[in-house]
């Protein structure tokens, strides 16, 4: 029978027929029907009716088929709901990405609103000099002009007077009367034709301005430069024989590709990448990101020891595909090591493939990398390689007190750099990958820490040089965000200084005049601002030229007011005037007395000696303030594994970040 549709205003009573209900597993196909199989194939409920039908294909039990459709739904919603936490992580990361952006926003708007009132300043104290200037210059060259018209004033007034005179005396009777008058008119005329006066002019009428405007004006066209980049971290990669293989004390070197989101390449460089390199026992291998501007990095590193490690590419702090990288380290024979440029582009597939050294033929074995130590014997004999050493430093300071394991909790530390003591008696460590600053006692006694990880005003992402002010205000370099931040001594944020103008701030200091002294190690410059972040000068270049760096890590001061930095690729100590003219360099690539194989931490004693962390050679040394070596500090009971920051407690015992063992010792030290 053929159903009929109904209008909406049919009568309620035939609404209520038509709309009853049908049987609960009523066929689709046949009225009154029960259905009771269910055709696999055409997935549908069947009735007797509707066997003849579907006779050739597969079917089941009606109960079976619901039951089994309701478990693939239950399956099909737990899987859909398991991506909701997902989903929520994402979301509130996205949105704190957005946070960070718009707060980078407002901090920029502010920095380039003091930067142009700055230059504002400048323009108008400038105005007021040339002014100054203007009115000084042209007052001296009037006061000689004015005074030459004097004097021939007075010069014409004589003459004049004295002429009308003799004028007057010829005019009348010549007589005896006259005579004497006559006379003195005859001898004042006499002087008055020899008199002296200024006939040339004694100044010129020169006064003009040179105002060369147009190099200004195209500074000031290209002044300041929004820096960003499209690339995301999903879609960007690495590459390169150093991201499997590499060979033990050589550089290997890997190649990342910054892709935007579409997985197009990015042409322009800049992006905010962070690479490491993590051994067995957790500790982290140094390296060197190479920006080339054109959306590749080249990340160079040096292993000191064989085994598996993790490399670890990360890019606004997430994994680029495939990080973290595993690696093997082994060891190679120098006959093995000569490779040719040509073959240093091995293929993560040929298992057989000599693994590129990262460097040109030419290029120069860096030395001793930590760790590399014979065990059981004093550094003294076996590190140094120099016998008469015990005779030579009979000093045997040793080690006090160590603080911390690997961790983030307090007292624990993952990759801490910086090192600062204050002069009451507390010791600031940069936990440079836990995004703090931890503060302890002279004796080793937690006190307090503060840092919240961010890319804000206040927050850290990567502190690697710590400081203490006069002021009691703590100073913190901020690698990864490009800036130094200052604290109250109970970690208040207060300021920040070198935003857009720093690269990669690595270390920090204080000079006598309450001046930050900032290690820029990316832009290889040395940066001297007021506390109030106005730069006062800067110097030094990337090279090897007695004023320039490459890497630079740290930096002290000594009493006679100089800046001591320690220039770790070019494995030397150098000593600067405030305005950057070198005064002192002294240290050589190597493993004896006064060599270094990449020179950290530094620190300056009441006697003006230089004490400096060895990283490579992992071992303390004394200088004396002309760069001769004295002595080293002992530190074989337990050894040092990559050293960073140093510095010298109020109490007079030297404190070192040992970063690879992932805690501080404080060391005596006998001045």
């Amino acid at each position: 029978m053929e159903a009929h549709q109904h209008s909406p205003d049919s009568s309620s009573e035939e609404c209520t027929v038509l709309e009853a209900p049908p049987g609960k597993n009523a066929c689709p196909q046949h009225a009154g029907k029960v259905a009771d199989l269910y055709c696999s194939a055409c997935k549908c409920a069947l009735c007797e009716d509707c066997l003849p039908d579907h006779a050739e294909h597969p079917k089941v039990a009606l109960s079976q088929a619901l039951e089994q459709h309701r478990n693939n739904l239950q399956e099909r919603l737990g899987a859909v709901q398991d991506r909701l936490p997902q989903i929520s992580d994402v979301l509130s990361f996205v949105k704190e990405i957005l946070q960070q952006l718009t707060n980078q926003r407002a901090s920029i708007e502010e920095d380039i609103q003091s930067s142009f009132e700055d230059l504002h300043k400048q323009l108008d104290v400038r105005k007021s000099v040339l002014l100054m200037e203007l009115e000084v210059t042209y007052g001296l060259k009037q006061k000689v002009l004015q005074a030459q018209i004097d004097s021939l004033l007075r010069g014409e007034g004589d003459i004049t007077a004295t002429c009308t005179q003799a004028e007057e005396a010829l005019a009348g009777e010549p007589c005896v009367a006259s005579l004497q008058v006559e006379r003195e008119l005859w001898e004042r005329l006499g002087e008055l034709a020899g008199l002296g006066l200024p006939c040339q002019p004694e100044e010129n009428d020169q006064l003009d301005l040179v105002m060369e405007t147009d190099g200004l004006r195209k500074s000031i066209h290209n002044l300041g430069t929004i820096v960003t980049t499209s690339a995301v971290a999903s879609q960007s990669e690495a590459m390169g024989a150093g991201l499997e293989q590499c060979i033990v004390g050589h550089p290997a070197s890997v190649t990342i590709v910054t892709r935007d989101k579409s997985g197009g390449a990015c042409k322009s460089g800049n992006a905010i990448l962070s690479a490491e390199v993590f051994t067995p026992d957790g500790s982290i291998v140094d390296g060197e990101i190479v920006d080339h501007k054109n959306g590749t990095y080249e990340f160079v590193y040096t292993v000191p020891k064989e085994g598996d490690f993790s490399l670890a590419l990360r890019l606004y702090d997430q994994h680029i595909k495939g990080s973290p990288f595993k690696l093997t380290v082994t060891k190679t024979l120098e006959a093995e090591l000569d490779v040719s440029p040509s073959t240093t582009t091995a293929t993560n597939s040929a298992a057989n493939a000599t693994p590129s050294t990262g460097s040109s033929e030419g290029a120069k074995r860096r030395g001793k990398s930590p760790g590399q130590k014979k065990k059981g014997s004093k550094r003294a004999s076996s590190a140094l390689g120099t016998p008469r050493r015990k005779t030579q430093n009979p000093i045997e300071d040793d080690l006090i007190f160590r603080i911390g394991t690997k961790g983030r909790n307090k007292g624990e530390f993952t990759n801490l750099q910086g090192v600062a003591a204050s002069s009451n008696g507390r010791i600031l460590i940069a936990d440079s990958n836990n995004q703090c600053v931890q503060i302890f006692t002279n004796e080793g006694e937690f006190k307090s820490r503060f840092g919240v990880r961010g890319r804000s005003p206040g927050q850290l992402q990567r502190p690697t040089g710590v400081a203490v002010h006069p002021s009691g205000d703590i100073i913190i370099a901020d690698y990864d965000n490009k800036w130094v931040s200052i604290f109250s001594c109970e970690g208040k944020f207060k300021a920040k200084l070198g935003s857009g103008r720093l690269m990669g701030p690595k270390g920090v200091s204080v000079d006598q005049n309450g001046h930050v002294i900032v290690v820029d190690n990316k832009a290889c410059t040395v940066f001297i601002f007021q506390l109030t972040g106005k730069l006062i000068t800067k110097f030094g270049s990337r090279g090897n030229g007695d004023k320039q760096f490459a890497g630079p890590h740290f930096a002290a001061v000594n009493k006679n007011n100089e800046i001591i930095v320690t220039d770790f690729h070019n494995h030397s100590v150098k000593v600067f005037t405030l305005e950057g003219e070198l005064v002192l360099k002294f240290g050589s690539n190597g493993e004896g007395n006064g060599q270094f194989n990449a020179p950290t931490g530094v620190a300056v004693d009441i006697n003006g000696n230089i004490i400096v962390a060895d990283w490579g050679n992992s071992r303390i040394q004394v200088f004396d303030g002309s760069g001769s070596f004295l002595s080293y500090i002992n530190t074989s009971a337990d050894p040092l594994y990559g050293p960073q920051g140093l510095a010298l407690t109020s109490d007079g015992h030297v404190v070192v970040a040992d970063s690879g063992n992932h805690c501080f010792k404080v060391y005596r030290y006998l001045q």
